[in-house]
């Protein structure tokens, strides 16, 4: 049998099979779609794993959901000197540190009154506990998880309660910012009663009000039936974007819509959450409460209205819509906020 001829063209010799030309390119196709479907099937795998792998590292380390909890450990904005408030734009502000317990210190910020500012100007911290004797109210700030005391929003806030008259004193708690320690409810609430106390032997007499916004509505919750406990009520509760307690904050959280329906997901999340022995619950005791909701959530307002201990106290809730965009932290920009806070004060 004769060979099949070779053609030789400029150098090149064509050596391929007798088969249709795009025959090559249908084959690469074929097998290149083959390709693309095995890869996500791999990762649909690799998600799947992970999905499940999920709720049992939870459970056999329940320390991990501790964090997620308080979420300490991120600190935005990044790169700032909580040594030095006056980058923030608060220059009537001053940092220093108290210590609650032996080896533990906390980071606190003292805003006086906008009406001062300029008198603040380099002054030290005897001159800034001096002015807790001037007739301004006091507003001690509980700030929730995640982040400082020098959050943007939390500075927003202080600029506009310190325009409306108030003296500001906010912190960070143990393991938050640069205070010492590890976090935990106990000592977020033992290191808001020592500031509390603190805050008591300087301003006297005048009122003192708690502020808590979210995670630190718990927190003021706390300090506030410890304080009802001992006989020495606050002058008031103001809780911002406030829940009922931390386990159905955390079933209604946004992030565990994607395990809410798994079977045990009870026993997976929400207990290994009270296995830290994290509750906060939002209870009231002989306290005027003003609640700010940037939503129309109504349960926690239920609780305090019907409260037999807040017989006789004025309990506000005061909704803002969704339309306004305030979220969960933004309510600083509500036009309306000085008057509420005057109006309930």
């Amino acid at each position: 049998m004769a060979p099949r001829p070779v053609s030789r063209i400029a150098g090149h010799f064509d050596l391929s099979p007798n088969c249709p030309s795009d025959c090559a390119d249908k084959s690469s196709h074929r097998f290149g779609g083959y390709g693309l479907m095995g890869r996500l099937k791999r990762i649909f795998l690799w998600l799947l794993v992970i999905y499940i792998s999920v709720p049992f590292i939870v459970k056999l380390c329940p320390s991990i959901q501790a964090k997620l909890v308080f979420l300490n450990f991120v600190r935005l904005p990044y790169f700032i000197d909580l040594k030095r408030p006056q980058d923030q734009g608060l220059n009537h502000t001053i940092n220093f540190y108290l210590q609650p317990e032996p080896g533990i210190n906390i980071g606190v910020w003292h805003t006086v009154p906008s009406q001062m500012w300029k008198e603040a100007q380099g002054k030290d911290r005897e001159w800034y506990d001096s002015t807790f004797k001037s007739p301004n109210p006091v507003i001690m700030y509980l700030h929730g998880n995640a982040g400082t005391r020098g959050g943007d929003h939390r500075v927003q806030l202080y600029k506009v309660l310190s325009g409306l008259g108030y003296h500001v004193v906010t912190f960070d708690y143990r393991g938050w910012g640069d205070s010492d320690g590890s976090p935990s409810e106990r000592g977020m609430t033992s290191d808001a009663l020592f500031l509390y106390q603190w805050l008591k032997l300087k301003a006297g007499s005048k009122p003192l009000h708690l502020w808590g916004h979210s995670l630190g509505t718990g927190v003021a919750s706390n300090l506030a039936r410890h304080l009802c406990d001992r006989g020495i009520p606050p002058d008031s509760l103001i809780l911002e974007s406030p829940f009922t307690n931390i386990r159905e904050e955390a079933k209604s959280h946004p992030f565990s819509m994607v395990y809410r329906y798994l079977p045990g997901f009870e026993w997976f999340f929400l207990d290994t959450i009270s296995a830290n022995d994290i509750r906060f619950l939002s209870c009231f005791y002989n306290s005027t409460v003003l609640a700010l909701f940037p939503s129309s959530h109504t349960q926690l307002y239920d609780m305090a209205s019907q409260s037999k201990s807040l017989v006789g106290h004025k309990v506000q809730f005061i909704p803002f819509p969704f339309s306004l965009a305030y979220k969960h932290k933004f309510i600083y920009r509500s036009p309306e906020l000085p008057h509420i806070l005057r109006y309930s004060g």
